[in-house]
C-alpha cells in the first residue's frame, strides 16, 4: 500500500466518523431554534415602546438632577414604562442614581450592551454553522454512496443520499431562522441603546 493510499484511507476514516455528530449537532441546533422562535416570540410581546412616555420621564429626571434631588430622579426612573430591557436599565440605575453614582450608571449602560451583544452573537454563530453542518452533512455521505453506485447496491446509495439532502434542508433551515432572528432582534436592541443613551445623557445634564 502507498503513502498516498494510507493518507487516503486515514483521511476517509476521519470523514466517516464526523459523520454523526454532524447529524447529531444538526437535530440539536433544529431543537435550539425551536426555542429561539418562542423566546422570540416572547420577547416582542414584552416590547412595549412609549416614546412620550420616554421624554416625559426623562424630563423629570433632568430637572430633579439639575436641582441635585437624586433621590426624586431616582423615582421618576422607576416610574418609566418602555420595552423590558429599556426599563430594567432604568430601575437598575435608578438604585445608582440616589447616590449619584454617574460612572456606576455609564457602566451598567455598557454591561447592557455587552448582553444584547451576546445575544446576537449567539444566533449569528448559528447562522454561520448550521449552512457548514449541513454541507458536511452532504458531502460526508457522497463518498459510500458513490461507492454503492459503482457496485450496483441501489438501496445503500439511496440511504446515503437521503442523509445527505435532509442534512442539507436542515442546516439551511436552522441558518435561516438564526438569520432573520438576528437582523429584527439587531434592529430593537439599536433602538433600545438609543433610548438608553438617552437616559444617560439626561442623567448626565447637570445645572
Amino acid at each position: 500500500m502507498s503513502f498516498f493510499d494510507v493518507i487516503n484511507n486515514i483521511m476517509n476514516t476521519i470523514s466517516n466518523s464526523l459523520l454523526f455528530p454532524v447529524v447529531f449537532l444538526l437535530v440539536a441546533l433544529s431543537f435550539i431554534a425551536l426555542i429561539l422562535i418562542g423566546e422570540f416570540l416572547s420577547e416582542y410581546a414584552k416590547r412595549n415602546r412609549n416614546v412620550k412616555n420616554l421624554e416625559s420621564t426623562c424630563s423629570e429626571v433632568q430637572t430633579n438632577v439639575q436641582q441635585a434631588n437624586y433621590k426624586a430622579a431616582a423615582d421618576a426612573l422607576r416610574k418609566i414604562k418602555q420595552n423590558f430591557i429599556v426599563t430594567n436599565f432604568a430601575h437598575a440605575a435608578a438604585g445608582h442614581m440616589e447616590k449619584n453614582r454617574t460612572a456606576a450608571i455609564e457602566w451598567l449602560s455598557q454591561e447592557y450592551e455587552i448582553k444584547m451583544a451576546k445575544k446576537l452573537e449567539f444566533t449569528r454563530i448559528i447562522s454561520t454553522i448550521g449552512p457548514m453542518l449541513g454541507l458536511m452533512g452532504t458531502l460526508i455521505p457522497m463518498g459510500p454512496a458513490l461507492v454503492a453506485l459503482a457496485g450496483g447496491d441501489l438501496l445503500t446509495l439511496a440511504h446515503n443520499l437521503m442523509i445527505a439532502f435532509a442534512t442539507t434542508v436542515v442546516g439551511i433551515f436552522v441558518s435561516g431562522i438564526a438569520y432573520i432572528l438576528t437582523q429584527i432582534r439587531k434592529r430593537w436592541y439599536w433602538q433600545d441603546m438609543a433610548d438608553i443613551d438617552y437616559i444617560l445623557d439626561t442623567i448626565e445634564v447637570k445645572a
